[in-house]
């Protein structure tokens, strides 16, 4: 089965994921599945993480501790929340495979490098074969890919980075691998009464909106 994986290399959790894939889901074949997180935030009227302090603060340490407890090396870029898109861009120009993925996530999140620097992006283009990365990267069809993934992520109603989709189902977080390798070995196992009712779960209060 080949399964979509939506992710945007701003995102430490889809780094995490990232490092879990192919222990955790083993038999699957994973679509890469780059989109610009922005896009999905505005399009459902949400807030980052780190536009609320707090949470900032909470989420990269978070972040690292779990790194820590799943045994996966990791540091925080130089700056967070960064610019991705020529990130993006240019694993879509590469071919959005595995490779292409882990190295610009590796950039990120091993290496602590700065993907917003033209110099640090010419370098990982060229480790990844492309000649040209400015060429590469202002490319109508790279642009229009980007843009069409995530344009496809929110028809699905994807939310957040990342996520799996399996069919119709989306699992999002990098904890939901355990849960999707579940679905996908039963999905009976989210049939049941009580999952089958989270689907007509009355709304109880709706928070009014600012105006």
């Amino acid at each position: 089965m080949k399964v979509p994986w939506v992710f945007d290399v701003i995102s430490p959790f889809s780094y995490l994921s990232l490092k879990q894939l192919g222990a955790a889901l083993p038999g699957v074949e994973i679509e890469f599945v780059p989109v610009l997180f922005a896009g999905l935030l505005n399009h459902h009227g949400q807030i980052g993480n780190a536009e609320i302090e707090s949470k900032r603060r909470f989420t990269y340490r978070f972040a690292l501790w779990r790194a820590r407890k799943l045994g996966i090396p990791m540091r925080m870029p130089p700056a967070h929340p960064f610019n991705p898109l020529h990130a993006l861009r240019l694993i879509v120009a590469a071919g959005s495979d595995r490779r292409a993925v882990e190295t610009v996530f590796d950039a990120v999140f091993l290496h602590s490098r700065d993907v917003t620097d033209a110099t640090v992006i010419a370098d990982l283009a060229k480790s990844l074969g492309i000649a040209d990365p400015q060429a590469a990267l202002n490319a109508d069809p790279v642009k229009q890919k980007l843009r069409a993934n995530t344009d496809w992520a929110i028809s699905l109603g994807v939310f957040g980075v990342p996520t799996f989709v399996a069919g119709r189902e989306l699992f999002w977080g990098h904890d939901a691998v355990e849960m999707v390798a579940d679905y996908l070995r039963d999905p009976a196992l989210f049939q049941d009464s009580e999952m089958q009712k989270i689907e007509s779960l009355p709304v109880g209060v709706v928070r009014p909106k600012k105006t």
